[in-house]
């Protein structure tokens, strides 16, 4: 549970930085998410130019 909590932290700033302010709806996508989703997104935010890019 830490670790996660730790995942969701660190990928909403590294998308809030990249992308800019994040819809309630980003923000409950990545608190629900599994740690393998969360994983994923972290590896996609580095190459993705849109935010879509990170979730599709």
């Amino acid at each position: 549970e830490g670790m996660e909590r730790g995942q969701i932290a660190l990928l909403t700033r590294l998308l809030s930085h990249k992308f800019g302010t994040l819809s309630p709806m980003v923000t409950q996508r990545i608190d629900n998410a599994r740690p393998e989703e969360l994983a994923t997104w972290g590896e996609r935010v580095l190459s993705a130019k849109r935010l879509d890019e990170v979730f599709s």
